[in-house]
């Protein structure tokens, strides 16, 4: 009896030192064993956003939007962009740990100048999500709540623009007619909200085989998020909607208006649900995404309430049921972070890792590790 309670001991002090040495995965963050900590607090990226790509050991690429009043970035026509500008490009060669603007000029070029932004989307190309494959690189992004796609043979000269879906963005129920999904409904202090559809808003973008999916935002109070598929060879504007329409829905209403930070945590992506971030592991597929719960008073004219949802597939396809992480949102309590819902993910020699937002002012990089036992 002694030596199987020796052995039994003697394994299980195996098992933890082996599980010590492995990093851990969101796996664990899900089943609660592991938490996200800071490992730098500041990266140089924009607060708002950004989508990065690792394309050697040292060398990583950020894609984002800035102004010239963010960041003084001009057109290729030497123009000042309006904020909240046009696509632009930050570069790492420190292993993803600091970034630089480079150069301080839009990435996407305009047809003829001066620029314009129904022609070229000078002003608003927002948001963007990035995916590189051995076959060329693919982006979706938001221009004015619209979802636009692009090709690229390097990630620097980018393909005309497709539309996702016509009608898209937001529009009166008189321009075109939409599902219950579509349907913006009422918030508590925002007058005139039930008036029309919304499609689009930032995107989520993921290559699985020869599959493009695109994740964007559809309807509002309360949000859902909804998928897009299709031959990435093919002709991009032709994607289908996903069968499982939507993956899964925000919280169903504002709740208490006189309860906010963590007393809200529940209701922290009643407006908006978009900006999706899909990662593989194991058997199921992560996502990130931004929930919204809208302003805080009525007719404030801005969101003020953020946070960061996690949500994981059921089953070994995207398409197909989702559930919600249940203690969402992570890393912040409901608080007026504006980019901490455009996370992220990288994962960097078996260590995960998140760009997102580290405090009021920063974005930076979250590191997940193992819980002290």
């Amino acid at each position: 009896m002694r030596r199987w309670l020796a052995a039994v001991g003697l394994g299980m002090l195996l098992t933890t030192a082996a599980y010590a040495d492995a990093p851990p995965t969101l796996d664990d963050f899900w089943e609660g064993r592991a938490e996200w900590v800071i490992d730098r607090l500041d990266v140089g990226l924009p607060v708002g956003e950004s989508d990065t790509v690792q394309l050697d050991a040292r060398t990583f690429w950020a894609f984002g939007h800035a102004s010239y009043s963010s960041a003084q970035v001009v057109d290729q026509c030497g123009e000042p962009v309006a904020f909240p500008g046009c696509l632009a490009r930050w570069i790492s060669n420190d292993g993803g740990e600091s970034f630089r603007l480079s150069p301080r000029m839009c990435l996407l070029p305009c047809q003829t100048c001066p620029c314009d932004d129904a022609r070229d989307h000078i002003t608003a190309q927002q948001y963007p999500r990035v995916a590189r494959t051995a076959e060329g690189w693919y982006m979706a992004y938001e221009w004015h709540a619209q979802v636009m796609l692009r090709t690229s043979p390097d990630g620097l000269a980018w393909s005309p623009w497709q539309y996702l879906i016509v009608p898209g963005g937001t529009y009166p129920y008189a321009f075109a007619p939409c599902d219950p999904v579509e349907q913006i409904g009422p918030h508590p202090h925002i007058r005139g909200q039930a008036d029309g559809c919304l499609v689009g808003a930032p995107p989520g973008l993921h290559v699985e085989g020869d599959m493009l999916y695109v994740f964007v935002a559809a309807g509002s109070a309360p949000g859902h998020m909804r998928c897009y598929k299709g031959d990435r060879f093919g002709d991009l504007s032709r994607l289908q909607r996903c069968q499982t329409d939507p993956l899964f829905a925000g919280a169903p209403t504002y709740g208490d208006v006189n309860r906010f930070g963590a007393d809200a945590n529940a209701y922290f992506d009643f407006r908006y649900v978009s900006s999706a971030e899909v990662v593989k592991v194991g058997e199921r597929y992560y996502m990130f995404y931004e929930g919204i719960r809208g302003p805080d008073v009525l007719e404030r004219g801005m969101d003020t309430q953020f946070g960061l949802g996690l949500a994981r597939s059921l089953t070994d396809q995207i398409d197909g049921p989702w559930e919600k992480y249940p203690a969402n949102p992570i890393l912040f309590d409901m608080g007026f972070y504006v980019g901490v819902g455009h996370a992220d993910f990288v994962l960097i020699d078996g260590v995960s890792y998140l760009y997102t937002q580290t405090g009021p002012t920063t974005r930076g990089r979250w590191r997940l590790v193992w819980k002290p036992s």
